[in-house]
């Protein structure tokens, strides 16, 4: 599985866990990384859009990396998604590029978890916040995958954080993230219980 991470992170050289993510993902063979902030060009944050959609394309998995931005991610997440998503590439006629790619966000928020449910400060799920990047890659034909999000970011300690790192790899980089891939050895596994010898009572 070749994995393309985009990390979106605005300053990845102060981040406090975001820069633990991105040197954990360098040492992982069959993944990617494109700092946004590295390749953009200009303050209107410009992309080279047939270099990012090759990235793409050579690519099974598709990680979209930010901190958490008023219930959102950085504007130059949002500027890599309106140019390189494009029509004709991602949506509309032939715009089937991301077809069967697997997505999934990997983000991180100040505040803690249980901010984020109904009753919360925040008042709604992380899922919910989501949903404009799940519809973006499901209008693009791709499979959305679950989240995973670290919260409590401005207080964790450096154990706290330190520990993220593994359990953010086994999430992200799971083969059986993809439900179809985990329901497909599941009926298997019932097809393989089902032929074994009856008992009879």
């Amino acid at each position: 599985m070749r994995t393309l991470v985009l990390n979106a992170h605005p300053d990845i050289a102060n981040s406090k866990i975001n820069s633990l993510w991105h040197k954990a993902f360098a040492k992982e063979k069959g993944v990617t990384q494109r700092l946004l902030s590295e390749v953009v060009v200009g303050p209107n944050y410009q992309f080279d859009i047939d270099r990012e959609q090759s990235f793409l394309l050579g690519h099974d998995r598709i990680i979209l990396q930010f901190p958490w931005y008023w219930y959102s991610a950085p504007a130059i997440m949002k500027a890599y998604i309106d140019q390189v998503l494009s029509y004709g590439f991602a949506y509309g006629p032939d715009g089937d590029k991301l077809a069967g790619k697997e997505a999934l966000i990997l983000t991180s928020t100040g505040g803690p978890e249980v901010s984020y449910h109904a009753g919360g400060y925040n008042n709604f799920s992380m899922d919910e916040f989501l949903k404009p990047f799940q519809q973006t890659f499901l209008l693009a034909k791709a499979v959305y995958l679950s989240p995973y999000v670290f919260h409590g970011g401005v207080t964790a300690t450096e154990s706290e954080l330190e520990a993220s790192v593994e359990a953010m790899l086994a999430h992200v980089l799971d083969r059986e993230l993809n439900p179809q891939v985990k329901l497909d050895r599941l009926l298997k596994e019932l097809q393989v219980y089902n032929e074994g010898p009856s008992e009879v009572a």
